[in-house]
């Protein structure tokens, strides 16, 4: 005979598939790594020590190295002119298409995050809101409630660490603040918080920030997000 568990799951299981909207809110933002030369990195790095890297970030920023305007500097030498690729005639390249990029991240410090799930009609993206289950949850609170729960056996967090690289690395932090993860979950019955898993990777700089988010085993798609800059970071250092 059917427990009363057994006969509530058929009961959602009748009922077909809903729909939940995922949201991640919060400080976080993009970020390019790249490989520069030791000539490189010993022109910036007194300059960034001594005067702070504003210059270094209006060198990562202009257009065209005549367009920059610089407070500290009168000149970059070819020798410290980074983002110029030398094999496509010396273009100088967006600092978020570095032709000597190895890392980029964009998503939100989880650390400073918070998740937001409400049930929609559908997985359209402007689908009416028909329950709120959690509003600005903190993830670390979530996932120790979770802990608790379920006797330190499910975690919601997946901590990871990017590759490791040596050499002379330049970075450049697009600080932002916003929603950066908007996705709709399809599932049968209720939504669990413990069948959601919220991965992070730690970057170079030490910044922890959520990559993907699956539901039951399954990856859930980011549609985009909402997000305000804040400001531009620039450092430069040996790995």
């Amino acid at each position: 005979m059917a427990t009363t568990e057994e006969k509530t799951e058929l009961v959602e299981t009748l009922k077909g598939p809903r729909y939940y909207r995922v949201q991640i809110s919060g400080y976080g933002g993009e970020s390019a790594y790249m490989s520069i030369s030791k000539e490189a990195h010993d022109f910036w790095q007194p300059i960034c020590e001594e005067h702070g890297d504003s210059d270094l970030v209006e060198y990562m920023n202009c257009d065209e190295l005549e367009e920059c305007s610089f407070e500290n500097i009168d000149e970059v030498p070819v020798e410290a002119q980074f983002l110029n690729d030398v094999d496509d005639d010396n273009y100088k390249r967006p600092w978020y298409e570095s032709h000597t990029e190895f890392e980029h991240s964009y998503g939100a410090e989880y650390g400073s995050a918070y998740l937001s799930v409400e049930e929609v009609e559908s997985e359209e993206y402007s689908a009416k809101n028909i329950n709120e289950v959690m509003y600005n949850k903190d993830i670390n609170e979530l996932n120790d409630k979770v802990l608790e729960e379920t006797d330190n056996e499910v975690e919601v967090l997946e901590m990871g660490c990017c590759e490791e690289h040596d050499g002379y690395v330049a970075q450049l932090y697009s600080s932002e603040k916003g929603c950066f993860f908007d996705g709709v979950i399809e599932t049968v019955g209720e939504f669990d918080p413990k069948k959601l898993k919220i991965y992070t990777t730690e970057f170079l700089n030490g910044e922890d920030t959520i990559t993907s988010i699956e539901y039951d085993g399954v990856e859930v798609e980011n549609n985009g997000g909402d997000t305000n800059g804040k400001g531009y970071y620039a450092s430069v250092w040996l790995n």
